[in-house]
């Protein structure tokens, strides 16, 4: 029997009972359905129903039955015959590989959203959806945390996906914007562990920076820590070099230190909507257990694995007890919690901003430079510069709504 093929599209006024009532339509027909999408932008619809009809009476009763619907409801329909050769065109391109594009900033421009579309079209690639992930942002109020995030769902064959890192890397630098780029695979939406660097992570400082002001040695000590992030010195070297400096500083101090931390923004908003999606979260860190095991019980840490101090008569030795924790050892232990917790590598998240995170950052499934350095940036598979640390939850596809829920 011999079929025609149309799409309809609706546009208008969305109110209740749209898609029933068009769809009612279609089946006193007993038209077959073979694709439908929806949009709501600020109460307009926008509507695609695909469908196959027998050709003949049929199929022109259909369109003259769904018109006057339309109109009954006050909307525009408009109607469009798919050929039978372009209808297979679409269901091939069904085994095209699949990836998200989260674009984050304070706010978004055209510009941006332009520049991005723009190299995927370049690479042929199709965008299925564009979603908005951030809450509308009032024109009248100041607000206090501004984001903006979209995410972008594209499909297609990549050559050369490095190449098209890059791109996204260099439009980020010139167009003050964070742009993710990841592939939609299975283990994309069944991520079970994010892991933390915790100094200029976590926290907006690094400890042994103020440990060593205390101690009056502060300008010698950062200025090996800023070599070492930048990956310039051998981070064993320097964690030995810093430590030394520390010899005789007081126990009391530290707890001083602890109590006045800063918690980067983001962070509490973060961990508490990724506990609440049933995910763990760890501390791994080349900095010290005493200051992680604080944030551990402030945060609600699951799992903490850093440096620890050696402390005699109540005061620092200048050393450490067990392994240092450098990027290696970042790594293993992550590798050490997935497979603990019975998950693939695939489903575990590393954040940080040093050179000595860059190891656990390639090994995890998702890694995120979080306003880290250059060289970290430019090695990591994504980062996060423009807003805090709850960004993460953007790139794991969460909307604000989903989180807002929860607060």
């Amino acid at each position: 029997m011999a079929t025609d093929i149309f799409l309809i599209n609706i546009s208008g006024q969305d109110k209740p009972g749209l898609t029933s009532n068009l769809t009612g339509v279609l089946a006193q027909y007993g038209a077959k359905v073979l694709d439908i999408g929806q949009a709501n932008i600020h109460d307009t619809l926008s509507l695609g129903i695909m469908f196959e009809i027998a050709s003949g009476e049929q199929s022109s009763a259909i369109q003259k039955d769904l018109l006057f619907k339309a109109y009954e409801l006050g909307i525009t329909a408009k109607f469009s015959t798919i050929t039978l050769e372009n209808y297979e065109k679409w269901v091939n391109l069904q085994g095209k590989d699949r990836f998200i594009i989260t674009i984050l900033g304070e706010k978004l421009d055209a510009a941006q959203i332009s520049e991005v579309t723009k190299v995927i079209s370049e690479k042929n690639l199709n965008i299925d959806s564009i979603k908005r992930l951030t809450g509308r942002t009032s024109l009248v109020r100041t607000e206090t945390y501004p984001r903006a995030s979209i995410q972008l769902s594209i499909r297609g064959k990549i050559e050369n996906k490095t190449e098209l890192t890059e791109k996204f890397m260099q439009l980020s630098r010139d167009l003050d914007v964070d742009i993710a780029f990841q592939e939609d695979n299975i283990f994309r939406r069944n991520r079970r562990l994010v892991c933390f660097d915790m100094d200029s992570t976590l926290i907006q400082t690094e400890v042994i920076d103020e440990l060593a002001e205390l101690a009056g040695v502060g300008e010698e000590v950062r200025t090996i820590t800023e070599s070492a992030m930048q990956g310039e010195i051998d981070f064993n070297e320097s964690f030995k070099r810093r430590m030394k400096l520390l010899e005789g500083l007081s126990e009391d101090v530290l707890n001083e230190v602890a109590i006045n931390l800063p918690i980067t923004k983001g962070a509490k908003r973060l961990i508490d909507t990724l506990h609440s999606y049933g995910f763990k979260t760890a501390i791994l860190s080349g900095g010290f257990t005493y200051f992680g095991h604080y944030l551990q019980e402030k945060l609600d840490i699951d799992y903490v694995y850093a440096n620890e101090l050696e402390i005699k008569d109540g005061r620092l030795t200048g050393g450490y007890i067990g392994d240092i924790v450098d990027g290696n050892k970042k790594a293993e232990y992550l590798q050490l919690i997935a497979d603990e917790m019975g998950i693939n590598i695939s489903q575990t998240i590393a954040v940080g901003d040093g050179a000595n995170d860059l190891q656990m950052l390639n090994l995890a499934g998702l890694g995120i430079a979080f306003h880290a350095k250059p060289k970290v940036k430019d090695n990591a598979q994504s980062s996060i510069s423009s807003i805090g640390l709850d960004g993460v939850l953007y790139l794991l596809g969460y909307h604000d709504r989903h989180i807002d829920l929860l607060e």
